[in-house]
């Protein structure tokens, strides 16, 4: 008699993939990247640890999966001049304009926000894989942002006037997402728009938000 059992599904690597990531941001979000192993993140997808660091490497790849491949990847500036949203004018885009998009983005992913900010707090141990990245995280972001031709209010240039500005925007953006992800509950769009008017203030920036 032929057997009943049910027909073994194979995944495509992205499948592989895709699981494995959704599986360690629940994991670490949970419990922290030192609270978990690769044999959980293996058991909660149903697979080998030699199966897992096929797609992985080692547990600090994972991390690299997670951060610099997957979290880094979207969201960004080019993602904004590609969306056709109001602002998004890829000769002169407003840089506000992205803010509110990058806040929208990320409301939309809430697990691995939750996981970018337990890696930003376990970082602060030299030893921790994602400390240098971290510690060298505000040069790079001003950095990469300065790359693309922002349309300024008269008077306001980039290099000598924003980098402050993009600096404080990473400080308050990261403290808006703490407390969303606190309870009780507060909208994040709506807590990001009271502290744009902080960093982009009326008259100076009227028209180029």
């Amino acid at each position: 008699m032929a057997g009943t059992g049910k027909k073994k599904i194979r995944k495509t690597p992205d499948e592989r993939r895709r699981e494995i990531t959704e599986t360690a941001a629940r994991l670490i979000s949970e419990r922290g990247f030192n609270g978990i192993s690769l044999k959980d993140v293996a058991d909660e997808v149903g697979m080998s640890q030699p199966g897992l660091l096929h797609y992985i490497g080692n547990k600090d790849g994972l991390l690299s999966l997670l951060i610099t491949d997957i979290y880094d990847t979207s969201g960004t500036p080019d993602d904004f001049l590609e969306s056709g949203l109001p602002g998004s004018d890829p000769e002169g885009p407003l840089f506000p304009a992205y803010l509110r998009f990058l806040v929208r983005h990320n409301a939309q992913r809430r697990q691995m926000v939750q996981l970018y900010m337990v890696l930003e707090a376990e970082a602060f141990n030299p030893d921790h894989p994602l400390n240098d990245y971290f510690l060298n995280r505000p040069m790079e972001v001003w950095e990469h942002y300065s790359k693309y031709p922002w349309k300024l209010p008269p008077g306001v240039e980039w290099d000598v006037h924003m980098q402050a500005v993009v600096r404080m925007v990473t400080e308050a953006m990261d403290g808006i997402q703490l407390r969303w992800l606190r309870l009780p509950p507060i909208d994040y769009y709506d807590e990001w728009l009271a502290f744009e008017h902080v960093l982009f203030p009326s008259p100076v920036w009227d028209g180029y938000r």
